[in-house]
């Protein structure tokens, strides 16, 4: 993502990687279009997104600055993805900045606002490169893993979450192969993951989906690595479909499972999995690839775009202030209490 103060461009990820297009957003509306529909993606970039989009928000209203107006701009952006905590997060912290300099001038409001949008994006970074120093120990000098959906730079304001860790693991010298589910049915992982680790000069094998199992029976797999779009405080992990069946294989197959995610995804007010809200999105997702129809017209569709993984399924979780281990209620209460 770009942001030059008043507008914000984001890469549009739906066109990637045969286009390389920017969407330019001047409006709090459009940026809520962009994060509803796909424009940008992941829990990170979304929560980033929506700090610019409040700041846009702001601006919009400058003449009359007020809480009604600013509630209604954030409502706006929250109700785009109910899924990914960090964009809750990410307007309640903007929202809480907004009334810290309630009776300031609006030009000075909006300065603040922009300067708190800015501290997220550039926080997360910092938050990445952190979890990829940690994440990266524990994966062998010369490894192979499984990824599933995109959690590289393109889903986090730069560096990327499960991407980071083999990112950090090659800055230290280690060698990583990697196996990339395409990720069903939106194909993050063919479009988006296969390209950004190709740049970072990762051997990179693309797999359906459903061969995931069948490599790790027949191939030399060390670890599963994803990122999370929600994690109660339990440790149950909200992420893209499909993560909970190679959870699933993991255990059978005894390969390592580890989910590499910040604090700000980690929900302490949701006690387990079976409290987050997992958004379905359109059939034309599963009946259709690129716009050609695969599927017979009327055919009925369920299309959660996530699933929950439990906790005892998980063998780490990586954040920004050290791995966690199971049992993960304690320590997660432990670790968010501190930060």
């Amino acid at each position: 993502m770009r942001w030059d103060g008043k507008a914000l461009e984001l890469i549009d990820q739906r066109k990637l990687p045969q286009v390389e297009e920017y969407l330019k957003c001047t409006t709090s509306d459009c940026v809520a279009s962009a994060i509803k529909d796909m424009v940008v993606r992941g829990a990170p970039a979304i929560g980033a997104t929506a700090a610019f989009g409040y700041v846009i928000g702001a601006m919009e209203n400058v003449k009359n600055l007020t809480e009604e107006r600013m509630n209604s701009v954030k409502e706006k952006l929250a109700k785009t993805r109910p899924t990914a905590v960090n964009l809750f997060w990410a307007l309640d912290r903007m929202n809480s900045k907004f009334l810290s300099l309630k009776g300031q001038k609006p030009d000075f409001i909006i300065d603040e606002l922009n300067k708190e949008a800015e501290k997220i994006a550039c926080e997360d970074i910092d938050v990445n490169k952190k979890m990829g120093e940690y994440g990266q120990k524990l994966l062998p000098e010369d490894s192979t893993v499984i990824t599933h959906c995109n959690a590289g730079a393109l889903a986090t304001v730069d560096y990327g979450t499960a991407l980071g860790m083999i990112h950090a693991a090659i800055d230290h010298g280690k060698h990583v192969s990697a196996y990339v589910d395409e990720t069903r049915p939106y194909l993050q992982g063919a479009r988006l993951t296969a390209w950004e680790l190709m740049k970072l000069g990762v051997k990179t094998t693309l797999i359906c989906d459903n061969m995931a199992g069948w490599v790790m029976k027949t191939r030399k797999v060390d670890a599963v690595i994803v990122g999370a779009d929600r994690i109660a405080a339990n440790g149950d992990v909200a992420n893209k479909i499909g993560t909970y069946s190679l959870a699933l294989l993991a255990k059978r197959h005894n390969v390592k499972f580890y989910v590499v995610a910040p604090l700000s995804t980690i929900d302490v007010k949701i006690k387990s999995g079976l409290e987050i809200p997992i958004e379905e999105r359109s059939h034309d997702e599963v009946t259709a690839v690129r716009g050609v129809k695969i599927a017979p017209e009327k055919v009925g569709v369920y299309n959660p775009a996530f699933d929950v993984t439990d906790a005892d399924l998980v063998d780490a979780i990586i954040t920004e202030k050290g791995i966690l281990t199971y049992p993960y209620d304690k320590k997660i209460a432990d670790i968010t209490r501190g930060g």
